[in-house]
């Protein structure tokens, strides 16, 4: 992306955003990306960069571990690891062994299911592989403190065996000596000293002549001296000499290693770039949860539709001081392509021309917005800016001529690629003058199809934003009761810049400002009147809009309710409908059972009878006659309705009915605990703890 003038990043605050993304990042790596971050013009490369941050963003706000903790810088060791000859230490592999333990964890990571729902997260590991080799390689030569072990070699396993057994046979020596000559009362201290890596004892001065051996050192008070015994200065040199041969063993095993993990030097430096790769990602993806970053919709073409969108900076400001922000919503495009913003100085004007510019960088550059997911963006190849005094001391300028040298360069290289900003359009020069040069600008700009912002305080330039096409208006809303900037952007209307008003309202007298009125072209009194009055209606408009969308909440908030009682009431009415139901299917197994003891019944009697014909016409009857059973059963239930309970004992000839299916007959003969009722043409033969005692309803009534 090409920029003027070079100072554009800086005006724009994109700088600042570099200075913060870096602060978020752990490793060198991400840190330089981030100082250096490019700006770029293909959709594929910013749509991939914006896909990484927001998946990573997702899995910030889920709580999802990602397993990517290495932040060492290893560029000099694998520098190293490439040349031959070189050697790396112990503490050198156990670094290197922590990377590839980082790229295991990152590679395990991935499966199947993470690779589909983290698809452009997982294109930073599709050109490599994980070589568990190298792990192997490390372990089998040093511990987890980068110790070599001393199997790593035959030679040094042996070495340090016998190290082992002279240190021994060194150590028994010594006490031996320092017990025989701390009772002779010559040392001065008894614990064992080392000087120049050989072990000494801790001699009286005055005692030094008593004892053979080698003079080491003295004290610096000079009152003790240091002295190899003779008995074991042979001991010693020969643990020296050991020692010796075991740092040349070792620095031979490590060279070996270094060689043979040389081979994956360029492996290793694909794995560190991966792992910086994903700290710049994460770095991305804390940094827009701060901002509440989002990703839009991304066009290859010259467009602009942000919805909701803040200035990052501002937004963090604001948290931090507890202030609200108020959003941006605009459109550039094809048929409107140059927003001409006016209203009163402070209003915000600058901000939001600010605002959309440094959107546009930190989208192009694969950072996630502050604005609605469904905002769009689209790509452009070239920005321009024009903010604030231009006065150039080094080549003798005054401020509006290095406006018009900046707006010659507009005009010159601006394209349907351009996203230009310009505030304070033709200001610096007499307003009449300066306002037709501005008019000659904007009309060239938006001849060349460029996109932009200008903001202004001239007349012209809002009359002339409705005739020319492309251009549009837009203003600032301003509170003129509080003489408070609203920093809310209307488009469609022009600003008016509430001179008058506001010398009103500071209580200037008011001869001057009638004064001031007589100066000033009635004509462009009265537009600037009409636009202050027409943007105090639009306010109005606003508060009403705001009123009616509370009043249409509240009218969805009392639908809800209404269809919750009316879903109630119909769940009310679905279980009757079950109850009844299962009634039916009640009175159709109380049926059942009734046929069943009717038959059992009827079983009895067929034993027990001598004329089984009466027997099997009453079998007939209950399995042939249904029409029958079916009418006797509707009268016999219209019947029931008409009794009461009553109570009392059960003799022969009283009314009784039955508890479990409710049916009323006669008592024709009672047989110990049993009951033989007369019910329909049927005789039923019944426990009497079954049986409750009735009478007509109808009778009682009568009687009452």
């Amino acid at each position: 992306m090409k920029f003027f003038p070079e100072s554009a990043l800086v005006q724009l605050e994109f700088e600042k955003v570099k200075t913060y993304l870096a602060l978020h990042c752990r490793t060198e790596y991400a840190r330089a990306k981030a100082n250096t971050l490019r700006i770029h013009t293909k959709k594929e490369f910013i749509q991939t960069e914006l896909q990484q941050s927001n998946e990573y963003k997702g899995i910030l706000q889920t709580g999802l571990y990602f397993p990517n903790d290495f932040v060492l810088n290893l560029q000099k060791e694998l520098k190293l690891l490439g040349i031959p000859g070189a050697v790396l230490t112990g503490e050198h592999f156990l670094h290197i062994k922590k990377l590839a333990e980082n790229t295991a964890n990152i590679f395990r990571w991935f499966d199947n299911e993470k690779r589909i729902a983290y698809q452009a997260l997982s294109r930073v590991i599709e050109n490599t592989y994980y070589e568990r080799t190298i792990i192997e390689l490390i372990d089998e030569i040093l511990d987890e403190t980068g110790y070599v072990k001393d199997t790593a070699s035959e030679e040094l396993d042996r070495i340090r065996m016998n190290l082992y057994k002279k240190r021994n046979e060194l150590r028994r020596l010594f006490d031996k000596i320092v017990s025989k000559l701390n009772k002779q009362g010559y040392l001065a201290d008894i614990e064992e000293s080392f000087m120049n890596g050989r072990r000494v004892l801790a001699v009286f001065a005055e005692q030094k002549r008593m004892i053979k051996g080698v003079l080491h050192g003295e004290s610096d008070s000079r009152k003790t001296t240091f002295i190899e015994p003779e008995e074991t200065t042979e001991l010693n040199n020969e643990i020296f000499s050991l020692e010796h041969d075991e740092s040349r063993e070792v620095y031979r095993i490590l060279r070996t290693l270094t060689q043979k993990l040389s081979v994956y030097a360029p492996l290793l430096k694909t794995y560190h770039d991966v792992a910086g790769e994903y700290d710049f990602i994460r770095a991305k993806a804390k940094f827009a949860a701060e901002y509440n970053g989002n990703y839009p919709m991304v066009s290859d073409k010259a467009h602009v539709q942000i919805v909701n969108a803040y200035h990052p900076l501002l937004f963090l400001y604001n948290v931090k001081n507890n202030k609200p922000t108020i959003p941006v919503n605009l459109t550039l495009n094809d048929r409107q392509r140059i927003l001409v913003i006016s209203g009163p100085n402070a209003g915000g004007k600058t901000v939001t021309l600010k605002t959309v510019g440094l959107l546009q960088l930190m989208m192009q550059s694969g950072l996630l917005v502050p604005v609605h997911p469904d905002s769009e963006m689209g790509i452009f190849k070239q920005l321009m800016i024009h903010i604030g005094d231009t006065q150039s001391l080094e080549f003798e300028l005054s401020t509006y001529s290095s406006h018009l040298k900046n707006m010659k360069h507009f005009m010159e290289n601006a394209n349907g690629k351009t996203l230009f900003f310009i505030d304070e359009l033709g200001s610096g020069s007499d307003p009449n003058l300066g306002g037709a040069f501005a008019e000659v600008i904007m009309e060239e700009l938006a001849h060349k199809h460029s996109f932009g912002i200008v903001t202004t305080h001239y007349l012209n330039l809002k009359v002339m934003a409705n005739k020319v096409p492309g251009i549009i208006n837009g203003a600032m809303q301003f509170d003129e009761r509080n003489l408070l900037p609203m920093y809310k952007l209307i488009v469609g209307k022009p600003g008016s810049s509430y001179t008058f008003s506001i010398a009103e309202r500071i209580g200037l007298e008011k001869r001057l400002i009638e004064k001031a009125r007589t100066l000033v072209d009635e004509d462009h009194f009265t537009l600037d009147k009409l636009l202050n009055r027409t943007e105090q209606d639009l306010q109005k408009i606003d508060k009403e809009k705001i009123e009616l969308q509370k009043l249409l909440k509240e009218n969805e908030r009392l639908k809800k309710e209404m269809n919750q009682v009316l879903n109630k009431e119909k769940h009310v009415q679905e279980v009757e409908k079950l109850k009844l139901q299962n009634k039916v299917s009640e009175d159709k197994l109380l049926y059942l059972k009734d046929m069943e003891r009717r038959l059992k019944s009827m079983i009895i009697e067929w034993r027990k009878a001598e004329d089984k014909s009466k027997v099997v016409q009453m079998i007939s009857a209950l399995l042939f006659n249904q029409k029958e059973k079916f009418t006797v059963e509707k009268q016999q239930k219209k019947m029931n309705e008409k009794f009461e309970e009553i109570g009392g004992d059960i003799v022969i000839g009283a009314k009784v009915k039955m508890k479990q299916n409710r049916q009323v007959g006669i008592v024709k003969e009672i047989k110990g605990k049993k009951a033989i009722l007369q019910v329909g043409v049927m005789p039923i033969t019944v426990d009497l703890k079954d049986l409750v005692v009735v009478k007509d309803k109808e009778q009682t009534q009568i009687v009452e």
